[in-house]
């Protein structure tokens, strides 16, 4: 697993969660998670207690501490979740931006955005490094279902603007990340990675959780660092 995303910067992992852990987040994201209609979405999901014990439980911590050490700590949770009335194609692109506190100017940070009401920011590329992002299916993800693809190994290249993108996918095959229900994607930031609008009007359910290993400099803070089991 560790070679995997060293190597081509994303692992598939199966079988993580069982069908009643399944059942419990799916329905306590139902009863406490608003989504707004036609988003198919949500932000600052550690907000959520199921979601925070979800984030420090040992079935993800498991995953994490091999690639990022013990002190990892996670940084931002968002829910997706594509439907019949929220069913978005993604373009090819890497994840550039973190979720910051407060706005301070610092040396290599910049392109400031407010996403629901939080303050995000491009880090550069040595902070992105330092991270990785879990994908929780807590649905089956077959190709026709909007599972992720990938093209392995392009985190090396660092951040890239979109026509130095373009230029990667169409010297390179992507590989599409299938999933069943419980399994986990493992993914570096940058990574280059899409999703298509699925054909199938079901839940496509992911809890994506972002963690690191790296204090941001002078005064600038992570978002959702201290955030803590209940």
């Amino acid at each position: 697993m560790i070679e995997r995303v060293e190597i081509d910067g994303f692992a598939m992992v199966p079988d993580v969660l069982d069908a009643t852990r399944i059942r419990s987040l799916a329905s306590a994201l139902s009863e406490n998670v608003a989504v707004t209609a036609g988003r198919g979405g949500r932000r600052n999901l550690l907000e959520e207690p199921s979601i925070r014990e979800l984030a420090h439980s040992d079935e993800i911590r498991c995953l994490v501490t091999p690639i990022l050490g013990e002190d990892a700590f996670v940084v931002r949770g968002i829910l997706f979740d594509k439907t019949e009335g929220a069913n978005w194609k993604v373009p090819w692109h890497q994840d550039v931006t973190i979720a910051v506190r407060t706005r301070v100017e610092v040396d290599g940070f910049g392109s400031w955005s407010t996403k629901q009401g939080v303050l995000h920011v491009q880090p550069p590329d040595y902070v992105l490094a330092k991270m990785l992002s879990v994908r929780i299916h807590l649905d089956d993800c077959p190709a026709t279902n909007g599972a992720l693809r990938v093209i392995p190994e392009s985190h090396r290249n660092g951040k890239l603007a979109e026509m130095a993108i373009a230029d990667i996918i169409r010297g390179c095959e992507a590989v599409t990340c299938e999933m069943h229900a419980g399994g986990v994607l493992l993914m570096r930031p940058l990574l280059i990675h899409s999703s298509s609008a699925s054909e199938s009007p079901a839940h496509r359910r992911v809890v994506h959780l972002d963690y690191a290993n790296i204090s941001l400099p002078d005064g600038l803070g992570w978002f959702e660092q201290d955030a803590e089991p209940v």
